[in-house]
């Protein structure tokens, strides 16, 4: 991958325009932003399934991202939420009927099946489903397992052979004050799993990221690897309800950031936010600030059906079509972000190569 020299650079303003340029703010490293392939290819095949993934991996990702939850029997395993019945087709099975529960996970009250209440073994004999139905095809529906970490890293190990530049992986720790609570916290097997397979010190292609700040803290106290911290556009981390994310994303709390991690991952509303037409306004000082403490910036998330993109970007009015999503992802690269994630890694991965002039 081309080198970005950390000066203003040459962006055309979309994939079908190239008369016109604007410039643009550098990454912090002068590298080209990196794609993270969201929960894999998600925008094409169900979410956290060794298919999106490989997919994802097939389309031209830098990292592939699978949000890690536990079993009940300690295992490390992909899934969104650590409530399973959006994703999986734990409602047709009759045998687990008995496991629905509710629970109250970071505050909220929350109905369902949960992975925690199964082993391995018997999650094993659930299938995939499409978490938005009403956005995204259903065709492959009950074809995939729930993949283990293992599993993850065991197809990037395969895939990674001879290549020179590996495909990373950027997992994050789903709700880890509340597994710590349950007595199944992430940490030591995340960090064990991850140096066995030969994810080491700083270069190493890895970002593990989390909301919460706890987390991130007792990694950083255990492991060198690279960490980002997380944030929305509202509300609070659920281990420091005290602070609030947007008190974070200010100068002095970038600073406190940086003392412990490497980056953050903010709401993309964030770097820039939208009017009240829903049209894409101008953007926050937020990256600015980020890269003056040292931290790289890697907002969430880019997708290309109509019912996620800014108003100028809408390719019709259902929401399950497709707009432009190369133009919202180079107005974000013109802030000079280090890297997005998206649910569209081919859209996302070809607009970041037409963003660097050659």
């Amino acid at each position: 991958m081309m080198r970005w020299p950390p000066v203003l650079l040459a962006l055309t303003l979309s994939a079908g325009c190239t008369a016109d340029a604007v410039t643009v703010q550098p990454t912090l490293d002068g590298n080209p932003p990196i794609v993270i392939a969201h929960r894999g290819a998600s925008g094409e095949r169900p979410e956290h399934t060794l298919a999106g993934y490989r997919l994802a991996i097939e389309l031209g990702a830098d990292y592939i991202e699978p949000d890690l939850v536990l079993t009940k029997d300690g295992v490390l395993v992909a899934r969104h939420e650590n409530e399973i019945s959006e994703t999986t087709d734990v409602a047709d099975h009759p045998e687990f009927a008995g496991r629905k529960a509710t629970k109250t996970i970071d505050g909220q009250k929350v109905t369902g099946w949960f992975t925690e209440d199964f082993t391995l073994a018997e999650l094993k004999t659930l299938r995939a489903r499409e978490r938005l139905p009403k956005l995204r095809s259903t065709e492959y529906d009950g074809r995939f397992e729930i993949p283990t970490f293992e599993e993850i890293l065991t197809l990037l190990a395969e895939v990674n052979k001879g290549r020179e530049k590996p495909v990373g992986v950027y997992p994050e720790t789903k709700h880890p004050g509340y597994f710590v609570a349950i007595g199944l916290p992430h940490e030591a097997s995340l960090l064990t799993i991850l140096d066995r397979f030969g994810y080491r010190g700083r270069g190493a292609p890895v970002f593990i990221q989390s909301f919460e700040v706890g987390n991130l803290m007792d990694l950083r106290a255990k492991s060198d690897l690279p960490l980002i911290q997380l944030m929305d556009a509202e509300g609070a981390p659920a281990d420091r309800p005290g602070t609030s994310y947007t008190a974070m994303a200010s100068p002095a709390g970038l600073k406190m950031i940086a003392a412990y991690a490497d980056g953050i991952g903010p709401n993309k509303a964030m770097v820039i936010p939208r009017g009240a037409l829903g049209r894409l306004g101008d953007p926050t000082s937020l990256v600015r600030d980020a890269h003056a403490a040292g931290l790289k910036v890697h907002p969430w998330t880019f997708r290309r059906e109509n019912y996620f993109l800014p108003l100028g970007d809408k390719g019709g009015i259902n929401p399950a079509g497709h707009g432009d999503l190369a133009a919202e992802i180079t107005a974000y690269l013109q802030t000079g972000i280090d890297g997005l994630f998206s649910d569209n890694p081919r859209e996302a991965v070809a607009t970041v190569k037409k963003g660097v002039r050659r």
